[in-house]
């Protein structure tokens, strides 16, 4: 039986009234993004049609789940909202604190050793409010979530980018800062602008080497990392439905490189096998009465030009394997011939010293069994393994059904590491090098979402590549970037020439699935005696102190660093050995923004301090302006706040004293994090003025007294020889985020608000 099927029939029982309404209001046929949105309102029924990409709308998720990374300031914060009880059902998964190593058992255990405070701080805070908790070990977040707590038509936020990846199983779901999660967490309705809706039309069907993430490969080498910025992509056609649930999850995961607000599928019959794979049937049964308001209407996919803002086709029958990257997921480069000239043109190592089958993305028993299936063939064949192999099984259901299976052991026969179920390299939790700032270049190959440098391993020389898995383990066996193993022949232990074939696998596990314990702790029901305690002298941990509000008048500001290209959250608040301090504000602080490139010395880490005039690291030069009072700006390029929904990103440079952030453009989570937590997050109205912003700049907002929704804020620049450069500043603030600055945060109005 499902978790909160109660919640989950009240959904149903509501959809088809305002699914109906909403078709009324609109006056026309839905797309399935839409009849979750207007199924969802905060206010119930709809009584107006929204603009797309310009309405902010108050929404009523039905869940909310967090990974250990992120839930400590999500849950930190809660705790300062005086609340008794989570207002809907939510999870903590732990699996970002554990590095892979050397195998799960020691892995695990290493990281019970290292982390315990954290964990316990999780688990109690869980079972005082009524959250469940997924215990280290138990599984990868949405993988869990996927198996657990999906089901289609529904709505759900997570504090990770990744949380998309239930959209697999017909949801919305949308990954979001741990200040939105508080919001739902104590009953308030969360904000989101009205998405716009790409369609993309699937026909054809997958076959041979090619698999669902080939899919989301080309989608991203045709939309860009930022093209799908504040959209859902909605995916409908024969190719879809043609799809398994996992794979879809897959398709809907990677949505998060393209910058979708989320992805999704139309309920279907994949969907349903998978619910009562996984012990749902009276999910299934619940959305079989009402499965024609858990897919777009028929309109809509027949015209979809007429309902979508932009349309792509593509015919899987004519797709094959991909392999994107190096630094950046939207890369698209197809295998053989393509790679061989791309790699040779580039100088990427052609030698592949690893390769990685798992993460969020990858990690079902589908995936690790159709990439089992390559990997039978070099034992079958004589075929010796030329890369190391890593595996991190999605969750301890997947695990435990693959070893039952043999699954396993086919990839232990060629000495592959089984890592704990976990992220690990996925998120830099992964231990390859004792000093990867000087590590040397490499390719590696991965079935991971992401491959920023030094995402895996802290190596800026490795060139990482986003692959299916079974393409993951093709290339592994042969250890080259240019293999094709659809026209490539291998040379065998006997000196013989061989092929692989085509891999085969299971959509779902053929004896069912099975596991002895799942890691799930469900909360006590009363948790009012719970004791919380957070150290005070803890590296780890560190309970908030609310933030000023910044005020109505910023002068004498000075410029922190103005970041050149690229600046993804990982460069802003890097993860690997930093996530330990995920729960510290003041001891994480100290990598803010250390990975950003400063675009006068083209040099990381390395800025320009006004007050001696000397150069030094970013937190240390930002902590000596915020020690004499002196409020900082940052200005960046485009996409700027890429990647992971961290909240870390907006939080520490506000806990140093930053103001203000200016640049091209926002990703969508980062730019809602700023808001978050009372900062400006600002854009050039003419993108030619960051060339003007110069090294020893000092900022004064001219009419900030007068912030108010549509309007641009002015911006005087003074440099140093005492010209002046006027700047317009756009921005996206409504009157609510307005009340959030203002109030110096949102959690700071909340509060307020409950204390009334």
């Amino acid at each position: 039986m499902a978790f909160d099927i109660d919640m989950i029939k009240k959904v149903y029982e509501t959809i088809v009234e305002r699914v109906d309404k909403a078709r009324e209001i609109t006056g026309k046929p839905l797309t399935l993004s839409e009849k979750i949105l207007y199924s969802h309102l905060w206010d119930g029924m709809a009584d107006k049609a929204f603009v797309r990409g310009k309405d902010y709308v108050d929404f009523a998720p039905d869940r909310i789940a967090c990974q250990d990374a992120t839930a400590q300031m999500a849950l930190l914060q809660f705790m300062q909202a005086g609340k008794t009880k989570v207002a809907v059902p939510t999870t903590v998964h732990c699996d970002h604190l554990i590095q892979a190593k050397v195998g799960a058992t020691s892995d695990l255990q290493a990281a019970m050793n290292n982390s315990s405070e954290v964990f316990n701080f999780l688990e109690s805070v869980s079972n005082k409010y009524g959250i469940g908790f997924w215990k280290p070990g138990a599984g990868i977040i949405h993988q869990v979530v996927l198996e657990n707590y999906a089901f289609p038509g529904g709505m759900m936020i997570g504090t990770d980018s990744h949380t998309v990846n239930a959209g697999g199983l017909g949801m919305v779901a949308i990954g979001v800062g741990g200040a939105d999660a508080v919001d739902v967490m104590a009953g308030m309705p969360w904000e989101l602008k009205f998405p716009k809706l790409i369609g993309v039309k699937l026909t054809g069907k997958i076959s041979g080497w090619a698999a669902p993430k080939d899919v989301i490969l080309k989608v991203a080498g045709i939309v860009s990392a930022k093209g799908g910025t504040g959209a859902i992509v909605e995916y409908f056609g024969p190719g879809a439905v043609s799809m398994s649930c996992t794979g879809k999850g897959t398709i809907c995961n990677m949505g998060a490189e393209i910058g979708a607000t989320t992805s999704t599928f139309g309920y279907d019959e994949s969907m349903e096998r998978y619910l009562r794979a996984t012990d749902r049937s009276d999910v299934a049964d619940a959305a079989n009465e009402v499965k024609d308001y858990l897919t777009g209407d028929a309109e809509v996919y027949a015209n979809p030009e007429q309902y979508f803002d932009q349309v792509i086709e593509i015919n899987l029958s004519e797709l094959g394997p991909l392999l994107n990257g190096p630094f950046t997921p939207d890369l698209s480069t197809t295998v053989g011939s393509e790679m061989t000239a791309r790699a040779q043109e580039k100088d990427w190592p052609i030698q592949v010293e690893w390769g990685l089958i798992g993460s969020c993305t990858n990690s079902s028993y589908e995936d690790l069994s159709r990439a089992s299936s390559v990997a039978q063939q070099a034992l079958d064949k004589g075929l010796k393994m030329k890369s190391e192999l890593g595996i991190n099984p999605g969750s301890e259901q997947v695990r435990y059904t693959a070893e039952r299976d043999g699954i396993l052991q086919i990839f232990e026969k060629l000495d592959a590491k089984i890592f704990t179920n976990a992220c690990g390299p996925c998120i830099g939790q992964w231990a390859r090098y004792s000093d990867p700032k000087n590590a040397p270049k490499n390719s590696i190959v991965h079935s991971f979402n992401r491959n920023f440098a030094k995402r895996a391993d802290g190596n800026p020389n490795t060139h990482a590549f986003v692959a299916s898995p079974e393409i993951t383990a093709a290339i592994a066996i042969a250890g080259r970037l240019d293999f094709n193993p659809i026209t490539d022949k291998l040379i065998n232990e006997n000196g013989e020439e061989v092929m692989l074939d085509e891999p085969t696998g299971w959509e779902l596990p053929p004896k069912g699935f099975e596991v002895k314990d799942n890691g799930y702790l469900a909360p006590e029901e009363d948790g009012s005696h719970v004791q919380v305690t957070v150290k005070e002298d803890s590296e780890r941990l560190q309970l908030l102190t609310p933030f000023v509000p910044l005020g109505g008048s910023i002068t004498g500001a000075k410029l922190l660093i103005k970041a050149h290209g690229k600046c993804t959250t990982d460069h802003i608040s890097m993860a690997g050995p930093w996530l330990r301090f995920r729960g510290h504000l003041d001891n994480i602080a100290n990598n803010t923004l250390i990975g950003a490139v400063n675009a006068f010395n083209m040099k990381t880490n390395f800025v320009k301090s006004q007050l001696n005039g000397e150069y030094d690291a970013v937190p240390k030069t930002q902590r000596t302006y915020k020690a004499a009072g002196i409020k900082t700006i940052v200005v960046g390029d485009h996409n700027y706040g890429e990647g992971s929904s961290r909240e870390h990103a907006a939080m520490q440079p506000r806990h140093l004293g930053v103001a203000a952030v200016i640049v091209k453009s926002f990703a969508r989570i980062h730019e809602t994090n700023l808001k978050k937590q009372g900062m400006l997050g600002l854009t050039f109205a003419n993108e030619s003025d960051y060339d003007l912003i110069q090294e020893d700049d000092t900022f004064n907002f001219l009419d900030l007294n007068e912030f108010a929704p549509g309007k641009p804020l002015t911006i005087e620049a003074v440099h140093a020889d005492g010209s002046k450069d006027i700047i317009v500043a756009n921005h996206t603030y409504n009157q609510s985020q307005i009340d959030w600055y203002n109030e110096g945060s949102a959690l700071n109005l909340i509060k307020k608000e409950n204390n009334a």
